[in-house]
């Protein structure tokens, strides 16, 4: 039990800190973690991850929104797409072999990591707003498209290619990036986990409990900590913690 407890313990925080600070999905932290170490079913510990996902990305997009760092109406937009086009992923996905693109999400989480270390997101507030209306919409549909497509046929990475997209396509200043990629990833993580909880029946539920207490408590942290922190210092704080948890997913893998 004291196992069990100390795994989701780290795989939940770790996870909520994630999702507060970069809008990264629980899936990518709290899957291999439980895989690992628990010997969950793969199927059932991605369905944990997105049932805690659901509670973390809640509680993200509430103090994001809170603090007026969230884009509600492009975010309605893109999270349309995404949805419809991370089904056509996921069916497309099927036609290839499983490990060809397996380890995206880990090696992404760690390159976009050294890149807010390395080239910090300083975008002014305004620049999205000067925007035409019809502009944001397109692009919100477009980068939804990509995004929900790359999701679905991978599996994995949709809160940072969100991230990415949101702040180096969309010009979205950081802060507003996170608390939107938050309030889709909430919906996309609520039907991924209602759809693997019913194809895969009821997982283990003190590990799910468990799961789901950690990643709210370390989402509710940190996002609150990210509306407070400056430009400067979320963008370093935010490379650092995406640079660590990449690199200890790309070290498990190799352990195994």
């Amino acid at each position: 039990m004291l196992v069990k407890l100390l795994v989701c313990l780290i795989a939940g925080l770790g996870a909520g800190i994630g999702t507060g600070l970069a809008g990264l999905s629980a899936a990518a932290v709290i899957s291999p973690m439980l895989i690992s170490f628990l010997g969950v079913p793969a199927y059932q510990a991605v369905g944990i991850a997105l049932s805690s996902d659901v509670l973390a990305s809640a509680i993200s997009a509430y103090t994001y929104g809170k603090n007026k760092k969230l884009d509600i109406k492009n975010g309605l937009v893109m999270m349309g797409s995404v949805l419809i086009f991370t089904m056509i992923g996921s069916y497309l996905s099927k036609l290839v072999p499983n490990q060809m693109m397996g380890n995206f999400s880990m090696y992404m989480t760690l390159l976009v990591g050294i890149k807010f270390i390395v080239r910090p997101i300083m975008t002014a507030p305004d620049v999205v707003e000067e925007k035409p209306t019809r502009t944001k919409i397109i692009q919100s549909i477009l980068c939804g498209v990509l995004v929900g497509f790359i999701c679905g046929f991978v599996g994995a990475g949709g809160g940072m290619m969100l991230l990415l997209i949101l702040t180096s396509v969309l010009g979205y200043e950081l802060k507003t990036a996170v608390g939107t990629s938050v309030f889709i990833m909430t919906f996309t993580a609520l039907t991924g986990g209602v759809s693997h909880l019913v194809i895969g029946g009821i997982p283990n539920l003190k590990i799910l409990f468990l799961c789901m207490i950690f990643t709210l408590i370390g989402a509710r942290v940190s996002a609150k900590f990210a509306n407070k922190a400056s430009a400067k210092v979320l963008n370093r704080t935010l490379g650092v913690v995406l640079t660590v948890i990449g690199g200890l997913m790309i070290i498990m893998d190799l352990l195994k």
